[in-house]
């Protein structure tokens, strides 16, 4: 019997529309091994959580790149919990906050709201593709 493939939602925040970002992840994640849901741009937080239920989704994984990731982000992982996601890995990367800050002092704040991890700009796919098999309990071959 064939193993279900991990399923991940996948999406830019807000109203956010860069596009290519999204396009290198969905590639990626669906050459790693996972089950992708790409929701594109402009995701608002229901669209990520309706996804997530409809799919019976395995994580969320938010990108932002206008810099409005950390107002985006707020009160999803509770939004989640009420919708009966309670525990679904959340995952957040990209130019997550406005201006220069120490990537440490904003990792901090996104796992304050409930992120299980958050990466700053210039990630490689393949860093957040670890991540995904940690948090997953996965052997790094999709399974």
């Amino acid at each position: 019997m064939e193993k279900k493939k991990k399923v991940l939602v996948i999406g830019v925040i807000g109203a956010d529309v860069h596009a290519v970002g999204n396009k290198i992840l969905y590639h990626a994640f669906t050459q790693a091994g996972f089950d992708v849901v790409n929701l594109g741009v402009m995701v608002s937080q229901e669209e990520y959580i309706a996804a997530a239920i409809e799919s019976d989704a395995d994580a969320i994984v938010v990108s932002s790149l206008y810099g409005q990731g950390e107002l985006d982000c707020r009160g999803l992982r509770e939004k989640c919990d009420e919708a009966g996601l309670h525990g679904i890995p959340l995952v957040v990367g990209g130019n997550i906050v406005i201006g220069k800050q120490r990537f440490e002092d904003v990792e901090k704040r996104f796992i304050a709201m409930g992120f299980d991890r958050a990466f700053p700009p210039g990630t490689t796919p393949e860093t957040t593709i670890e991540a995904l098999y940690e948090l997953l309990g996965m052997n790094g071959d999709g399974e």
